[in-house]
């Protein structure tokens, strides 16, 4: 079994669809950081190659060892609608997508399957040891939470995950299962 230790990376401040696009992240709240960084087992870190992800993971690595940034724990890609506000956005497409999440891909980005299919692969060949602080995307966490907890991806959704808040996970042999979630150190 392998303790994921999920943490989402610090706030961009965007009030935008933010994807792939690489904004960075606000670490002004060095409690905030210095708390999380303690709360975490001597275990390898590893992100999102996303700037924001991986500042975070600076902020909270301390003596661990680190892992090369994964492209694979990207957030969504949002295609057409990436770094436009959600009112830009006027297509019924857009309601569709997050409220039947699943197959229905974003126009030239990604669906809820896909990003569930490219983590939960990652997440996969990453396991074996007993601790993992994976350090990502409110989207890659509701994936991993949602095959936890063997959930809709709709109902996922309603879970919050906040910036700088750590989700534990268990992936074991017969699948993830929960441990705790959304708590802030």
């Amino acid at each position: 079994m392998t303790r994921l230790w999920l943490i989402r990376h610090g706030p961009t401040h965007a009030k935008r669809m933010v994807g792939w696009t690489d904004l960075p992240a606000d670490l002004s709240d060095t409690a905030a950081l210095a708390r999380l960084e303690a709360a975490l087992p001597d275990a390898p870190v590893i992100s999102s190659d996303l700037i924001r992800a991986v500042t975070t993971a600076d902020a909270i690595q301390g003596p661990r060892d680190r892992l090369p940034h994964m492209h694979a724990l990207r957030e969504f890609h949002y295609g057409d609608w990436e770094n436009r506000a959600f009112d830009e956005i006027d297509e019924p497409t857009l309601r569709a997508y997050f409220e039947t999440p699943g197959s229905l891909r974003a126009p030239g980005g990604e669906s809820w399957n896909d990003v569930s299919e490219r983590v939960h692969a990652a997440i996969a060949s990453l396991t074996g040891g007993p601790d993992l602080i994976v350090v990502a995307h409110m989207g890659v966490i509701l994936t991993l939470w949602a095959r936890a907890r063997a959930v809709a991806p709709y109902e996922a959704l309603s879970q919050k995950i906040d910036n700088l808040s750590l989700t534990r996970i268990d992936w074991a042999a017969h699948g993830l299962v929960p441990h705790f979630a959304n708590l802030r150190p």
